[in-house]
């Protein structure tokens, strides 16, 4: 049994919720929300983030980042349906959780951020002094940026194929989908492939997919419901 820490309106949590359930894991959710700063929670997360793991494996007292999660519970459990064994499949997968983490979410974060009401990263515009319109502008600017390295999941790491994994969803192919989940927020327009995409996800991980999509869904529809 696993315990995670988590809030459920947070695609970067959703992705560690839709594994658990896909890969038929043992575990309890904590709700996090209003925590990561208590003292209990800065003992074993003193980077106060969440998704958070609790396991007896664990040579440390927890374990945070969504992709550093499923990577440790597919090694622990043998998952390669979800994590290949073979190097180079694996290197694929690997090197597309880096990109989504090192270049695409940080777009994603800007872009989305300011409209969810979440709070930005100290240094960016949208989190400094500047002008409700110099905000705007930059928020405006990283979703513009989006359409570029989604292209890259696309024609690189699918290329041809339903999946990240191949014929089969892929520890990141979850990362993907459930970062996909924000894009609504701002009325982004998904292509096509990417409208598809999702559908074949959820069709794919049925229950264990659609039930912590629906936690970042419904939120996003209570925050763009509310009057301007």
């Amino acid at each position: 049994m696993v315990k995670l820490h988590v809030i459920k309106p947070s695609v970067n949590n959703m992705t560690v919720r839709v594994f658990v359930r896909t890969a038929g894991l043992e575990f309890v959710e904590e709700d996090a929300y209003g925590k990561t700063r208590s003292p209990e929670f800065l003992a074993k997360c003193p980077a106060h983030l969440t998704p958070l793991l609790e396991d007896e494996g664990l040579p440390g007292p927890a374990l945070w980042e969504s992709c550093a999660i499923m990577q440790y519970l597919c090694n622990k459990h043998g998952l390669s349906h979800l994590y290949p064994a073979e190097p180079g499949k694996r290197a694929m997968v690997d090197s597309a959780m880096f990109y989504l983490t090192g270049t695409f979410y940080p777009l994603v974060a800007r872009a989305v951020y300011p409209v969810l009401g979440f709070p930005l990263c100290p240094g960016e515009v949208g989190a400094s002094d500047a002008s409700d319109s110099e905000k705007e502008a930059a928020r405006q600017a990283a979703e513009e940026a989006l359409a570029e390295p989604l292209e890259v999941f696309h024609s690189c790491f699918m290329g041809g194929q339903d999946f990240i994994g191949g014929s089969s969803p892929s520890i990141a192919d979850i990362r993907l989908a459930s970062t996909l989940e924000f894009f609504p927020a701002i009325g982004y327009p998904l292509p096509e492939w990417a409208k598809s995409y999702v559908q074949r996800m959820e069709a794919s991980l049925g229950h264990a997919y659609l039930e912590p999509a629906a936690d970042v869904r419904g939120y996003i529809d209570h925050i763009t419901s509310q009057p301007a």
